[in-house]
This record gives structure tokens, C-alpha cells and sequence, in this order.
């Protein structure tokens, strides 16, 4: 390079290769060309030791301004480089707000919840309050106040889950015992259902689990007969299953209600003309039921020559199964969300 520094020529041919770099690698690359080590200004200092006092002072000028005007240059490029990077990221990151979002799906009640749900309308809107209950309960409660002598075979181990070695302490196995603690702490009459998960040594198969949910219900007053379990049971079969539905009052024996019953409803899938789900009887059992036995009343302390009274329950997973017939128990505790929304 001669002496002659031309500092606008140098600059004009830095910008036009600036023109070309897009990334900030290549200006650093560029950079070292021009400040670095070997760089240009490096190698025109180099001339100094040729020049006299006065064109070294002249000519050092030139070359420090021409170093701080590149420098600028290339800060300015730099800046600008940054900026784009940054946009293009904002361009990947960036987020329509206007764009509805997607759907969350918030879940959806379970057939036994929805069950129990309107099993307690319908009984509110008779007049019924809803009572409840300790799952562990004590033997007194489950057993004895409900007329189920120590003999009976409902009370064997291989029937309860008991907690404690002396058998006082156990699963309860009905929600009957809610009745029982309703009665000891009012004075009747009185008219509850008591809903609630229970316990029985069962194994899990189509029709049965271990772990299932019970209605009970219960009226106390001073006149009550068949004709007033019968009325409200066949209320509440038309309000779950269609005002087609009659039921039906079979003898049977429960040691806690006398005259007892099991329940039937007709055929809600033949109209009662007999099919294979109702093994062509017309018939479908739902329930037991029956008036409270005068034992189970003086247990509470309810004079039975005064107070009557009838009882029923139910298994809430036997009415789901019905009512939306589906095929069998165990759907309903596989946590299936394809089985929920399938229906």
C-alpha cells in the first residue's frame, strides 16, 4: 500500500462487503480482516517507520480515524445483525392471541355419581333429606341395632371386612347404619335416604365389587303400611326409568324390616313381555325393601305400638347398569375416559 492513504476508498470497500454478510460469524471474520492482528490497519501502521515527524503525525491521524470509523461500522452492523436474530426468534415464538384456544377437556360425571344424583332428586322432591354416615363403623351399628344377631351369617369374616380382632370395627356393609345414627339423634317422624359407598367380601366380576355404592332409605311415622313403601318405590321407578315401568313386591326375608320384599321393576328392554335380560320372566329385581321390624325401632328408643315405619335399598351400580345399560360392573372402575365419553 502506498502512502497515500485514502480513507473514503478503504470505507467504501468495507460497506460494500458488509452488504453481503448476514450472520454474525462471518463479521467477525471480516472484522479480523480489517482490525484484527494482520488486519488492514495493522498492516498500514506498519509504514509509520518510513515517514518523517510530521507525516507520521499525519498520517498516524488518518489511520486512527479511518480504526474508530470502521470500528463504528462494524458496531453498527453488529447491532443490526442482533436485532434481526432476535426478530426471526420472536417470529418462531410468536403466538396469535386472537387464535381461539384449543379445548380443554374438564372431565365428566361418572354414572354412579350421576345415579346418586338423581336417586336424590327424586327423594328430595318427596320430601326426604339426605343423611351420612362413617364408612368404619362400629359392629353395634351395622349389626345389632339393625336386628342381626352375633349367629348370623352376614357377620362372618368371610362376608365383612373387619378392622379390628375382636370384631367390633369393620367396613360397613350397608349404609343402613346411618339410619340407626339418624333415628338415635331425632325424634320422628322422619323421612332420610342415605347414599354412601360400602363393603363386602366380594370378588369383582360382571356383577360385583368389593367396593360399591348403596341408596338406603327410611320414613318413620305414626301410620305407615305396604301401601306407602309401595307408592314411593313405584314414584321413584317411573322418575329413573319411564312412567311405563310397574314394579312388583316379592316376599323375602331381611332381618331388619318384617314383612320384607325384593323389588322388582317390569322389563324397561321388553316392555315385560320377556326377554334374555329379564330371563323371560318379565321382571327385573332392583331392590329390597320392606317395613322397619319393631326391634330395629326399640333399638332407637321408638315405641313400635306408636311409630311405623318403612325401609329400602338399593345398589346404586344395579340401577346405572340399567338405566344405561351397560354390559357389566366392572366398566365403571376401569377409569376408562373412552367408556365416560362413549356414553
Amino acid at each position: 500500500m502506498n502512502y497515500n492513504l485514502n480513507k473514503e476508498e478503504i470505507l467504501l470497500a468495507l460497506r460494500e462487503e458488509l452488504s453481503d454478510i448476514n450472520d454474525i460469524q462471518n463479521l467477525q471474520n471480516l472484522k479480523s480482516k480489517y482490525l484484527g492482528k494482520n488486519g488492514l490497519t495493522k498492516s498500514l501502521m506498519k509504514n509509520l517507520k518510513n515517514l518523517d515527524d510530521q507525516a507520521k503525525r499525519e498520517y498516524g491521524k488518518v489511520i486512527n480515524e479511518l480504526k474508530n470509523e470502521i470500528e463504528d461500522i462494524f458496531e453498527n452492523k453488529l447491532a443490526e445483525l442482533k436485532k434481526a436474530e432476535l426478530e426471526e426468534k420472536e417470529k418462531e415464538n410468536w403466538v396469535d392471541v386472537t387464535i381461539p384456544g384449543a379445548i380443554r377437556k374438564i372431565g365428566k360425571e361418572s354414572f354412579i355419581t350421576k345415579t346418586i344424583r338423581e336417586i336424590e332428586e327424586i327423594f328430595i322432591g318427596m320430601g326426604f333429606s339426605i343423611a351420612e354416615g362413617p364408612e368404619i363403623e362400629d359392629a353395634w351399628y351395622n349389626f345389632d341395632a339393625l336386628n342381626t344377631p352375633k349367629w348370623h351369617p352376614a357377620r362372618e369374616m368371610q362376608d365383612t371386612f373387619y378392622i379390628t380382632t375382636d370384631q367390633q370395627k369393620l367396613l360397613r356393609t350397608h349404609t343402613s347404619p346411618v339410619q340407626i345414627r339418624t333415628m338415635l339423634k331425632s325424634t320422628p317422624p322422619l323421612a332420610i335416604i342415605s347414599p354412601g359407598r360400602v363393603y363386602r367380601k366380594d370378588e369383582l366380576d360382571a356383577t360385583h365389587s368389593p367396593v360399591f355404592h348403596q341408596v338406603e332409605g327410611l320414613y318413620v311415622d305414626k301410620t305407615v303400611s305396604v301401601s306407602h313403601l309401595k307408592m314411593y318405590l313405584e314414584t321413584m321407578a317411573k322418575k329413573l326409568f319411564g312412567n311405563k315401568v310397574s314394579i312388583l313386591l316379592r316376599p323375602s326375608y331381611f332381618p331388619f324390616t318384617e314383612p320384607s320384599f325384593e323389588v322388582d321393576i317390569s322389563c324397561i328392554f321388553c316392555g315385560g313381555k320377556g326377554c334374555n335380560i329379564c330371563k323371560n320372566s318379565g321382571w327385573i329385581e332392583i331392590l329390597g325393601a320392606g317395613l322397619v321390624h319393631p326391634n330395629v325401632l326399640k333399638s332407637v328408643n321408638y315405641d313400635p305400638e306408636i311409630w311405623q315405619g318403612f325401609a329400602f335399598g338399593m345398589g346404586v351400580e344395579r340401577v346405572a347398569l340399567l338405566k344405561y345399560n351397560v354390559p357389566e360392573m366392572r366398566e365403571f372402575y376401569k377409569n376408562d375416559v373412552r367408556f365416560i365419553e362413549s356414553w
